[in-house]
C-alpha cells in the first residue's frame, strides 16, 4: 500500500507527502488530470468514481475528531481539497444529499476560508433536504453580492411556507435581472454561443445566469412548484 502522511506546516495547517507512492495514487494533480481526461472521453462516471475514490482515500488520511487544515497553498494538497470539493458537487447533481452534506462539511473543514465555495453548495443541499436550521445556520456565509443568495432566500420561503418573500423578489428582479430572466424563461438551450462565452476570459451576466439555471436545474426538476410561482409573480 501506497503511504501517505500529514506533514504539519509553520502556519498550523497540514499538507499531503507520499513517500512511497509507485502508482501515483496520493498524487491528486495526477488524479485530477485523470478525471478531466475521462469527462473529455464521455466517460462522466468514471471521472466521478475517479473523485469520489480520491476523497476516500483523502478521508481516509485525516485524524477523527482533531481539526485538521489543509494548505491550500501547496499544488498536491490543494488538489486534494478540490477533488473531495468536485466529488460533493457529483454528488449534489444526482441528488445524494446526505453523501453530498458529508463530503460539502468536510471541505469546510479542512479548508474554512472556502476557497471553493462549497457553503453555497451545502445551502441548497440543506434546503433539498429539509435541513432548515443547519441552512439558517450557514446562509448568512454567502455574499448579498452572489445570485445564489437571492435563489437560496426565495426557495428557502418557498420550502417552508410556499411563498415568496417581496423584498427577496424584487432584489433578484432587479439587481439579478439577467438571472431572473434565465429562471423564468421556458427553455434554456446549450448552444455553441453559450458554451464559448461561458469559457471566455469574462463571460457576459447573461452566460452566468444560465449556467448558474444549469448547476441546480435538477433540484427544479424534482420541486418545479418554486420555479412555477416565480414565473407566476
Amino acid at each position: 500500500m501506497a503511504q501517505a502522511q500529514l506533514q504539519p506546516t509553520t502556519d498550523q495547517t497540514f499538507r499531503i507527502v507520499a513517500d512511497d507512492d509507485p502508482k501515483g495514487l496520493y498524487d491528486f494533480r495526477r488524479v485530477i488530470d485523470e478525471s478531466r481526461r475521462r469527462e473529455q472521453q464521455g466517460d462522466v462516471e468514471g471521472a466521478c468514481n475517479v473523485r469520489y475514490e480520491a476523497f476516500r482515500r483523502l478521508y481516509d488520511m485525516l485524524p477523527e475528531g482533531e481539526e485538521t487544515i489543509l494548505d491550500w497553498h501547496d499544488d498536491n494538497t490543494r488538489a486534494a481539497v478540490e477533488l473531495a470539493g468536485y466529488s460533493g458537487i457529483d454528488h449534489f447533481l444526482v441528488g445524494d444529499w446526505e453523501m453530498a452534506a458529508g463530503v460539502l462539511e468536510l471541505v469546510l473543514e479542512i479548508d474554512p476560508e472556502d476557497h471553493l465555495e462549497a457553503t453555497t453548495r451545502l445551502a441548497y443541499v440543506y434546503l433539498a433536504m429539509g435541513e432548515f436550521d443547519s441552512f439558517d445556520d450557514i446562509i448568512n456565509d454567502i455574499s448579498d453580492k452572489h445570485a445564489d443568495r437571492q435563489v437560496l432566500l426565495l426557495w428557502s420561503e418557498h420550502r417552508r411556507n410556499g411563498k415568496l418573500p417581496e423584498g427577496n423578489l424584487i432584489r433578484f428582479k432587479s439587481r439579478f435581472a439577467p438571472y431572473y430572466r434565465e429562471f423564468v424563461a421556458p427553455t434554456h438551450p446549450v448552444t455553441p454561443e453559450y458554451l464559448a462565452e461561458i469559457d471566455s476570459e469574462r463571460p457576459s451576466p447573461e452566460a452566468l445566469a444560465r449556467e448558474l439555471w444549469l448547476q441546480t436545474e435538477h433540484l427544479w426538476i424534482l420541486y418545479p412548484d418554486f420555479i412555477e410561482h416565480l414565473r407566476n409573480l
